[in-house]
């Protein structure tokens, strides 16, 4: 994710040229040598493997938080203290506490890029001008399969202390913030279950990046697999949310299907740029949230990256019309807010 936020950095200027370039100043990774690399790669002046040292940095106005969930709230209170912008990746810690403990008066972005698909903007307009009639169920799933293999390395992912309640803040946010930006706010946790289906995995030798195969001793899977659940809207909708990280072949299957009583709308992550509205396939187009910042004309695919390049975009506007723009620190503390009484759901029973 921290070559993500570099990259889309890099590339604001060429779709939003009415919005400054960044420049970069530091970057920070505690593994020797990463964050050297990644300053020869993409031009940062500076590279250091504490972050501390880039809280008092009188050049740095921004900052980006890559780093795993533990870190979150540490560093997300002290760069805000320090009078930083953030933009942060998901989940904002661990539990909303630590989402609710970083406050400063910078602005603060959340990485809940899939909100920003333009068919997924497309499917709001519609939903707004009540193109479907009354919304009365919905189906949220978010399905991946990046843990499928029981050889995949017990990195901090798997750690209740590392990692938190596992793929209920890694994929479940998303599920949650795409909920609520789409029908409006969750009121009621009805019920809820949880599974830890590979209760183990062997430890990694070394630093890991990404999902890589480990090659040590076994040790025990502490956080969820797969959750489910049964959610009561303000609106009077109800809906399930569903999501994995186990699911074999089901790479990065995220999606929503919403009906109405005037008709249906759906869309697949793995069809980014298309929005099936009662049955029939629209494309996204120029017109359709930022479509027209990156492609000319509809049938035109984007990418994962693209929509990184939006939220970043959304983040440099906040600090430059200094309004919020794009997902804030208040939908993600709603978003842990939600998934810690799923979590209680599923506890009790």
């Amino acid at each position: 994710m921290g070559r993500v936020h570099t990259q889309a950095y890099a590339r604001v200027r060429w779709h939003y040229p009415d919005l400054p370039a960044p420049q970069l100043i530091a970057v920070a990774d505690e593994v020797p040598g990463r964050a050297a690399e990644a300053a020869g790669l993409y031009g940062f002046h500076t590279a250091a493997t504490d972050w501390r040292d880039l809280v008092t940095d009188p050049r740095i106005a921004a900052v980006s938080i890559t780093a795993p969930n533990f870190l979150h709230r540490e560093m997300g209170v002290a760069f805000a203290a320090a009078g930083k912008h953030i933009w942060i990746e998901k989940p904002v810690g661990l539990t909303a506490d630590d989402a609710r403990a970083i406050t400063g008066d910078g602005h603060v972005t959340v990485g809940f890029n899939y909100r920003h698909a333009p068919a997924v903007a497309l499917a709001g307009t519609i939903l707004a001008d009540g193109g479907i009639g009354t919304v009365t169920n919905a189906r949220f799933t978010w399905f991946s399969d990046y843990a499928a293999a029981p050889d995949g390395a017990l990195s901090w992912r798997f750690q209740r202390e590392r990692g938190g309640n596992g793929v209920l803040g890694d994929l479940g946010s998303h599920a949650v913030d795409m909920i609520r930006h789409l029908l409006g706010e969750i009121t009621d946790v009805v019920a809820a279950d949880t599974a830890i289906f590979i209760p183990s995995r062997p430890r990694p030798t070394g630093a890991t990046s990404g999902h890589e195969r480990g090659t040590g001793e076994p040790g025990p899977v502490e956080n969820e697999d797969w959750f489910t659940a049964l959610l009561r809207l303000d609106g009077g909708a109800r809906v399930t949310v569903e999501a994995s990280r186990v699911a074999v072949g089901e790479p990065n299957a995220y999606g929503f299907e919403i009906h109405g009583t005037g008709g249906t709308l759906s869309w697949d992550f793995r069809r980014m740029g298309e929005l099936i509205v009662n049955g029939r396939t629209v494309f996204a187009e120029p017109g359709h949230g930022d479509f027209a910042a990156f492609q000319p004309g509809a049938g035109i695919a984007m990418s994962y990256d693209d929509l990184k390049v939006i939220e970043a975009g959304l983040f440099l506007r906040s600090i430059t019309s200094g309004a919020p723009h794009g997902a804030t620190l208040a939908d993600a503390i709603r978003a842990a807010e939600v998934l810690d009484a799923i979590a209680a759901a599923a506890g009790n029973r």
